[in-house]
C-alpha cells in the first residue's frame, strides 16, 4: 500500500518511518511535516493509507481530515487519547498513541489489511453498471469498458462504443468494476485486463491506445493475466 506519514515533530516522524521501513506491504510515498504539505501530495499520488498526527500548527489532522474529497485508510498517532471518539467518526481504522511501538504498528495494518478485504469482497462483480452524464443515466455493459483515465474530477470511461465522462473518482470507479477483470495499470488508469494487446516494458496497449504503467501497479497487474 501506499503511504504517506503526516507529523510536525521530527522525531515522530522518524519513529513511524521505520516501522514502514520494516513492513513489506507498505511503501513510503512522502513524509510530511505539515496538513498543507500532505494534501498537495494527495492530489498529486494515489495513497491508499495515512498515518495522521492530530495536534499540528495551523491545520490540525482532524482538520485536514474535513478538507479531503476521497479519504483513504486513516490510522491516527497521537499523544492523547482525549481525540478518540471524535476521530472515529471520520472512519478511521486504528487510534495509536505515541510512542509508536512496532508490535502495536503492526496490529493496526492488520486491521487496514482486513478492512480493505472485506471492502474488496463487497465490490460489485455485476456484468453492468449505470453512469449519469449529461444529465442522463446510461447502461454500460463492463465487459464493453476498455480502460478508464482519471480526468481532474472527472474519469473519462473508454468502451467499445463511445467515451463517458462522468463527474467521479477513480477510486470509486474502481469499487465498481469486477476485481477480475480490472486492474489499476497506473494512478491515471484504470484497464480491461481482457482487452491487452501488448505489454511491453512500462506500457501496455489496448486498441491503438497506449497506456503506462506505474511502478507500483504493475504486480497486480501482471497477477491478473492469465500467462503461460
Amino acid at each position: 500500500m501506499n503511504c504517506i506519514i503526516v507529523d510536525d515533530e521530527l522525531m515522530s516522524r522518524m519513529a513511524v518511518e521505520h516501522c514502514v521501513e520494516q513492513t513489506n506491504t507498505l511503501n513510503l510515498v512522502a513524509s510530511c511535516s505539515s496538513a498543507m504539505e500532505a494534501i498537495k501530495i494527495l492530489e498529486k499520488e494515489e495513497i491508499e493509507l495515512i498515518f495522521l498526527d492530530v495536534e499540528m500548527p495551523g491545520m490540525s489532522g482532524l482538520d485536514m481530515l474535513k478538507n479531503i474529497k476521497s479519504i483513504p485508510q486513516v490510522i491516527l498517532i497521537t499523544s492523547k487519547k482525549e481525540y478518540a471518539v471524535e476521530a472515529f467518526e471520520y472512519d478511521v481504522v486504528d487510534y495509536i498513541v505515541k510512542p509508536v511501538d512496532y508490535g502495536r504498528f503492526l496490529k493496526a495494518i492488520n486491521k487496514v489489511k482486513e478492512r480493505v478485504k472485506a471492502q474488496s469482497l463487497e465490490s460489485v462483480d455485476s456484468e453492468s453498471m449505470f453512469v449519469k452524464t449529461d444529465k442522463r443515466l446510461f447502461k454500460i455493459n463492463t465487459e464493453d469498458i476498455l480502460w478508464v483515465e482519471a480526468l481532474g474530477d472527472y474519469v473519462n470511461i473508454n468502451t467499445v462504443e463511445r467515451k463517458y465522462i462522468v463527474h467521479s473518482t477513480m477510486k470509486s470507479i474502481e469499487a465498481k468494476l469486477p476485481s477480475k477483470h480490472f486492474a489499476r495499470a497506473h494512478r491515471s488508469y484504470i484497464v480491461n485486463v481482457d482487452r491487452i494487446k501488448v505489454i511491453e516494458d512500462t506500457i501496455l496497449a489496448i486498441e491503438e491506445k497506449v497506456i503506462p504503467i506505474g511502478q507500483s501497479y504493475r504486480k497486480n497487474l501482471m497477477e491478473k493475466l492469465n500467462i503461460v
